[in-house]
């Protein structure tokens, strides 16, 4: 099966020189999530807006649905749905006013009962006939979603889509995200809020300075990428780590009351067996252990800054 989407050879660079996306290459397949990770400016909003042919690319072709974003516009940009950052509403009209008005610039035909259960799923219909004017942040944020879904598009954008929102918003949005997979759309994530990646997303991007670094299945790259960190709690507190552990990369936390230990869980030798063998052979005791797994939040850390070291030594 054709993908989706289908990203060759973008790249756009602005015309005082800022060159906000190198080359992407990037396919995505029908009814996946994709979440798209990078810091503030590493050119996650510019290829999204590329995509949904709001920005033009200096190179390089965009096919959605089997549509060129540039030469087949119109009917690319119908089965495409953007929820912005930015809160960008009508807001002397009325909520489902609105968002009736919404589908019918994509030439759908009205639709009473879809928009009603758009608004019901986003908690919005007790407020379907306030001006958006009088809603909370929150509640216009709903009405974004709930504009981009009103003309059914095969393919749905979240930018940033609960930056600065209430948690019954965040939960909401993650319900109807998994309804919306059932239904084959294909979702598209940026976030900052790394748990949501982690929760929802199949695969993850990451994007920095422009260039697309790293794209992998959520669970291979966690699995690949990700450490284990053991932490031992010490019955007495140490001063310093006895010479005798310099083999072990330890860091002594908590008041000299911890020792932390971050290994690799998929190598053949972690080197924890070793570790707690000297510990006793040293005479420190511990009361408690436990391990934790990297979370995709510390994998992008580590990414970023692996990527910033390579640039300053560049």
């Amino acid at each position: 099966m054709p993908p989706v989407i289908d990203i060759q050879g973008v790249t756009k660079t602005y015309k005082g020189g800022h060159q906000a996306l190198k080359t992407v290459d990037l396919q995505i397949g029908k009814g996946e999530i994709f979440a798209l990770l990078g810091p503030n400016g590493a050119g996650k909003t510019t290829l999204i807006s590329i995509i949904c042919g709001i920005v033009t690319p200096s190179t390089g072709t965009v096919i959605a649905d089997g549509h060129d974003i540039l030469t087949d516009y119109r009917q690319a940009r119908t089965k495409i749905g953007l929820v912005p950052q930015e809160l960008t509403t009508d807001a002397f009209e009325t909520v489902i006013a609105t968002v009736t008005f919404s589908r019918g610039l994509f030439g759908r035909a009205p639709n009473p009962a879809f928009i009603e259960k758009i608004l019901k799923d986003l908690s919005l219909w007790e407020k379907r006939n306030d001006k958006i004017m009088t809603l909370s942040g929150g509640m216009k944020r709903r009405v974004m979603i709930a504009k981009a879904l009103s003309h059914e598009p095969d393919i749905l954008f979240l930018d940033e889509p609960t930056a600065g929102v209430d948690v019954e918003l965040r939960r909401d949005m993650w319900e109807l995200v998994r309804q919306l997979r059932e239904r084959g759309v294909t979702i598209i994530l940026t976030t900052h809020y790394i748990e949501e990646a982690e929760e929802m997303a199949d695969r993850v991007g990451v994007i920095l300075k422009g260039e697309l670094i790293l794209v992998e299945e959520k669970t291979a790259l966690m699995k690949k990428l990700g450490k284990k960190t053991l932490t031992l709690n010490l019955q007495d507190p140490l001063s310093a780590l006895p010479p005798e552990l310099s083999e072990w990369d330890l860091t002594l936390k908590a008041d000299g009351n911890e020792i932390e230990y971050v290994f690799d869980s998929n190598a053949e030798r972690t080197g924890v067996p070793s570790l707690l063998r000297r510990l006793s052979d040293l005479g420190i005791a511990f009361k408690d252990l436990n391990t934790r797994q990297s979370s995709l939040e510390d994998i992008f850390v580590s990414l970023v800054h692996q990527d910033s070291r390579t640039g300053a030594a560049a």
